[in-house]
């Protein structure tokens, strides 16, 4: 049996569900597409192939072989897209939260399914119905956990929109015991410059204090300024558009010490490096224009 535990973003990590990028698939059509970012990449004749997203993934791979990190992977469905392993489910404290997904991917979280079965029952939650919810929009942080939502009314309209209040009421009503932090995420259907597809894409806290922070990833400034007074202006590095973009805040971090990061991320990681973290460079180029990074494709299930 697998014995979850995940208190925060940056302990030690121990297993960890790593997504697939095998039988990706063809190109999608347009109308196919989750995320404003895929459908431009789509246009422009620039959609990444599956070669050199396997490359990509592998080379995490790698990184978490090197740690000594028992490391997971989904069964492989026949063009199917399983990079993303972070949508499926989340672990806080000693407990596995299935999300509810777009229906399009119920076959990705049965891809899982092995994994699932090693869990006590007792410690397996699905959430009901009206509860949506992606693993990119919950983060533990110790006391507390941080999920993005979108509240507005509009909130069928947006396919970006993954995870709503219902799902923030239910995970409260499932931790009592910390403080639920919601935050109202800015949602484009059109403009991924726009769009905060998961709290992941423009915020995500690092080590022991610190964090990466996007502002325009935030609906609402009240939201923004009590991350930025709760870790500290000297303790956030701040991205720019273009940088939330590339997905600089998406990195994932292996301990408190070490960060994995994008290759190119060449000011995050001078600041890192800066900061004391030993920064583990990959190259994820291509993965990321699919609105997604090394948060996305990683589902941490044990930490110390």
């Amino acid at each position: 049996m697998i014995q979850l535990n995940v208190k925060n973003e940056t302990s030690r990590l121990k297993a960890v569900i790593l997504g697939t990028a095998v039988s990706n698939g063809p190109t999608p059509a347009i109308e196919d597409c989750y995320d404003p970012k895929s459908i431009e990449h789509i246009k422009a004749g620039t959609y990444p192939v599956e070669k050199d997203m396997i490359v990509e993934i592998e080379a995490v791979a790698k990184v978490l072989e090197k740690y000594d990190i028992k490391v997971y992977r989904p069964r492989v469905l026949e063009d199917c897209n399983q990079i993303f392993a972070r949508d499926m489910a989340f672990v806080v404290d000693d407990i596995i939260i299935r999300s509810n997904i777009l229906p399009d991917r119920e076959k990705e979280i049965e891809a899982m399914r092995y994994i699932w079965d090693q869990i006590e029952d007792a410690k397996r939650v699905v959430l009901p119905e009206e509860c949506h919810v992606e693993g990119g929009d919950v983060m533990p942080w110790n006391d507390y956990i941080f999920v993005g939502t979108y509240s507005g009314e509009d909130y069928s309209d947006y396919i970006t929109a993954r995870t709503n209040i219902d799902a923030v009421i239910a995970i409260q009503e499932l931790f009592p015991h910390k403080t639920v932090k919601a935050f109202e995420l800015r949602k484009s259907n059109t403009d991924p410059m726009e769009n905060a597809l998961h709290l992941d894409c423009c915020f995500q806290p690092i080590g022991r204090d610190k964090a990466i922070i996007h502002k325009n990833g935030f609906l609402v400034e009240s939201e923004y300024n009590w991350l930025m007074d709760f870790f500290g202006k000297d303790n956030v590095f701040e991205i720019t558009k273009k940088e939330m973009y590339d997905m600089n805040c998406n990195v994932f971090s292996i301990s408190e010490e070490v960060i994995i990061s994008e290759q190119n991320f060449t000011r995050l990681n001078a600041w890192l490096r800066a900061q004391g973290f030993t920064v583990e460079e990959v190259p994820y180029a291509e993965i990321a224009k699919q609105e997604g990074l090394l948060r996305c494709s990683t589902m941490p299930l044990i930490r110390d």
